[in-house]
């Protein structure tokens, strides 16, 4: 009854392709935290507009939508009396041109 238990192939093939298995998903995963990593620590690449770090609108004007091109950021604004206005800022905050396209609600 001290017969040591002999392994089966089959069974054999299997454990060995389980660590493989294993061992594959480990180095992927590591391998896709790099990644993520190494993306979003990195800076902009070129060609890609930054928003600047601050804005001032006029008192009284709230943001409606904003978009960005190179070398300025449009701002649409909604005055108090329903007025839209677009608002160009040059990438360092500082105002370019200003205007005003719409009328009261």
């Amino acid at each position: 009854m001290d017969t040591p238990f002999e392994e089966p192939p089959h069974l054999r093939l299997l454990r060995r392709l389980v660590t493989v298995l294993t061992v594959v998903m480990i180095f992927g995963l590591l391998t896709i935290v790099a990644v993520i990593v190494m993306r979003f620590t990195g800076s902009a690449p070129p060609g890609v507009p930054v928003l600047p770090a601050a804005l001032t609108l006029p008192e009284g004007e709230r943001a409606e939508a904003v978009t960005m091109g190179q070398g300025w950021v449009a701002v649409v604004t909604r005055g108090v009396d329903g007025t839209e206005t677009i608002r160009v800022f040059a990438p360092d905050g500082t105002p370019m041109q200003s205007l005003e396209i719409g009328g009261t609600e």
